[in-house]
């Protein structure tokens, strides 16, 4: 289990005269996810979810609150949580230089995996998400939908049981984003934590057993979508979001 309490970030930024002034990314953020559930973080830019996940993840400390992981904090044993977490962020690159299967052996160095399963290991994943056909390929020559499979494949080699995923299948094709949904929910049968932000509503709907929907850095609805639907009297999670912060639907998104 993930359990977040009243966790907030605060940061300063200089005005056009100077002026130095602060600001909550997030404020005052409490949620639970358990074991065997996928829990969708929503909101638009700047809402506050990507300073919420690295703070999960353990790359930012809040400013105030508490992040327990399996009811440890990082202040008590940052490595080995570290160890059981599954991080994608948004906007990491890949080495461009390097194949598929290179780099997939760099990370399981990284995740200091035994070495006897590190292959084995490697062969499973290349194979879930079907990548045998460029896995000797370098990275810079692949397709977008390849590079997030690669992306992923890296995330989850040394197994791990907490799953913190920003924007998985931003940008895909129908084909590799079905692939990696299709992993996050057997890995939910499989028992696993799961924090899954995305900006696809629709995708979230379908996946997610409960959803936590940030605006300005606050929470302004935790529970499933088909709660949030009828406490906004709403047929969609997407137009249950407008109507809880009071405006309207714009046609172009």
């Amino acid at each position: 289990m993930i359990k977040i309490e009243n966790v907030s970030k605060e940061f300063e930024k200089t005005s056009e005269n100077g002026k130095k002034i602060k600001f909550y990314a997030d404020q005052n953020i409490s949620f639970q996810v358990k074991d065997g559930e996928i829990l969708g973080l929503l909101g638009p830019n700047g809402a506050g979810k990507t300073t919420l996940l690295r703070m999960l993840a353990g790359i930012m400390k809040p400013t105030s609150g508490e992040i327990f992981i399996h009811d440890k904090t990082y202040e008590e044993n940052e490595i080995e949580l570290k160890k059981n977490i599954s991080f994608l962020s948004g906007n990491t690159r890949l080495y461009k230089d390097i194949s598929c299967i290179e780099l997939l052996k760099m990370c399981a160095g990284y995740y200091g995996m035994d070495k006897t399963i590190i292959d084995n290991r490697i062969n499973e994943v290349i194979k879930r998400f079907d990548m045998e056909s460029f896995k000797n390929q370098r990275i810079g020559n692949l397709s977008t939908g390849q590079t997030q499979r690669v992306g992923v494949a890296r995330c989850i080699l040394h197994n791990p049981h907490y799953y913190i995923l920003d924007e998985a299948t931003s940008g895909l094709d129908i084909i590799s984003s079905q692939v990696i949904l299709d992993f996050i929910k057997e890995e939910r049968k499989k028992g696993k934590c799961i924090i899954y932000s995305t900006h696809y509503m629709e995708e979230a709907e379908n996946i997610c057993n409960r959803v936590v929907l940030l605006n300005k850095g606050e929470v302004i609805a935790i529970g499933t979508p088909q709660e949030i639907e009828k406490k906004t009297n709403t047929s969609n999670i997407r137009d249950a979001f407008f109507q809880l912060i009071g405006g309207k639907k714009n046609e172009s998104e």
